[in-house]
């Protein structure tokens, strides 16, 4: 079946890994305010766990969101009922907002989608073909 992802079952849970890398020219204070901002907007969904990536090293003494705002997050989420379309439109919603140059990785069963500096339409096509891909839509 080659390297095509496949559908996940209604009844499974599904861990997406969320890489976040702020934009470089924004000072440190901000791009961790503006992480956090995202994380947050994550924990409201309907979502099985948020819990800290391997994306990158986090700080000595970092712990719990703190970890998650210097690397990676893996949401685990029900593969039914819309809760990744909603993720999906969530990070794309945040990097909407801003005029920085955020990049945003969602990566499922090793497929990746990294989501920045794209014209709207650009990364609506995009985002689209990748949902489509998990949902089977």
């Amino acid at each position: 079946m080659g390297n095509r992802p496949t559908v996940q079952r209604p009844d499974e849970v599904v861990d997406v890994l969320l890489l976040i890398a702020p934009d470089p020219e924004l000072d440190p204070e901000t791009a961790e305010r503006l992480a956090r901002q995202l994380w947050s907007e994550i924990a409201e969904l309907d979502i099985t766990s948020v819990r800290p990536g391997s994306g990158g090293p986090v700080p000595e003494g970092a712990k719990g969101v703190d970890a998650v705002t210097f690397g990676a997050v893996v949401v685990a989420l029900s593969a039914s009922g819309g809760v990744f379309t909603a993720l999906v439109d969530t990070v794309r919603d945040w990097l909407g907002r801003s005029a920085a140059r955020h990049r945003v990785s969602l990566t499922i069963d090793g497929d990746t989608i990294e989501l920045e500096r794209a014209s709207v339409d650009e990364r609506r096509e995009l985002i689209e073909a990748y949902v489509r891909r998990h949902t089977g839509g």
